[in-house]
């Protein structure tokens, strides 16, 4: 009733990217840490993390530049606005990919030392 009986594929699509992303996040994530552990440094915490998160600083830095090439936004209170949704929304999304990263990675490592046999 809401779409008039027809098929809305919008949905399944932005689901599609949605797993594309999740999959992606956690992948880079894992390969870092993996070469990380590779070199005998076990440090690898927060370099999960931050090598996923670093998509929120490419969300802010394609806001900056949509801002500079498509909108004519006047007046500082809206630019202030602007800026401002758009650097929470990219944090949100930095910390929700460096969580898939971190988790990921997490996952990886206990694989892999529960995998390791000490005789």
């Amino acid at each position: 009733a809401i779409w008039e009986n027809q098929i809305y594929t919008l949905f399944s699509f932005l689901f599609l990217v949605y797993v594309i992303l999740v999959i992606c996040c956690a992948e880079i994530a894992v390969v870092i840490v993996y070469f990380q552990l590779c070199t005998e440094n076990y440090r690898w915490w927060w370099k999960s993390f931050f090598s996923a998160a670093g998509t929120g600083l490419y969300v802010f830095a394609y806001g900056v530049f949509f801002y500079w090439t498509k909108l004519e936004i006047v007046g500082f209170t809206s630019t202030v606005l602007y800026f401002g949704y758009t650097a929470l929304m990219s944090i949100t999304f930095g910390i929700f990919t460096g969580a898939i990263g971190f988790f990921a990675s997490f996952l990886f490592v206990r694989y892999v030392y529960s995998a390791v046999k000490i005789d």
